[in-house]
């Protein structure tokens, strides 16, 4: 089986945020939702559950951040192409996502940011894996005694 990963966040209005991961692409899973979370499906093994701040603050005794202002995490998800990295990044800008830096386009790798509607930032990104382990430096070889 393969591993599956589940981002919890924080967020402020829960109605507002499960409409901007729709605008994205993710499909609410219902059985897993309520008025104070909404489970968010990106693929088989990608899931983000969005939790009120009174739900998130169940699972942790630390402060919830304001990622407005402070990084908390940055959320890498990969794309198929360089064009699903403008097109989920487009999408989240549409609707209502701010994107905080310039894309990085470094030829074999291609990434753009955006912000959702809290703060959190997730980073699209495209690699072309066999060109990058071509630029990648080679490890040296072992020193011998």
């Amino acid at each position: 089986m393969s591993k599956m990963i589940f981002v919890n966040l924080p967020v402020a209005d829960l109605p507002a945020a499960k409409a901007f991961y729709e605008a994205i692409g993710a499909t609410n899973e219902p059985r897993f939702t309520d008025e104070t979370a909404a489970c968010m499906v990106f693929s088989d093994t990608i899931f983000v559950m969005l939790l009120t701040h009174e739900k998130f603050a169940q699972f942790t005794p630390k402060t919830i951040v304001d990622a407005h202002h402070s990084s908390e995490v940055l959320i890498a998800i990969s794309a198929d192409s360089r064009e699903g990295v403008d097109e989920i990044t487009d999408k989240a800008l549409s609707a209502g996502g701010r994107e905080p830096r310039d894309r990085q386009d470094y030829g074999f790798m291609y990434s753009r940011s955006f912000e959702d509607l809290d703060g959190h930032i997730w980073e699209p990104m495209w690699m072309d894996v066999e060109a990058a382990m071509a630029e990648a430096p080679q490890p040296s070889e072992p020193v011998q005694a």
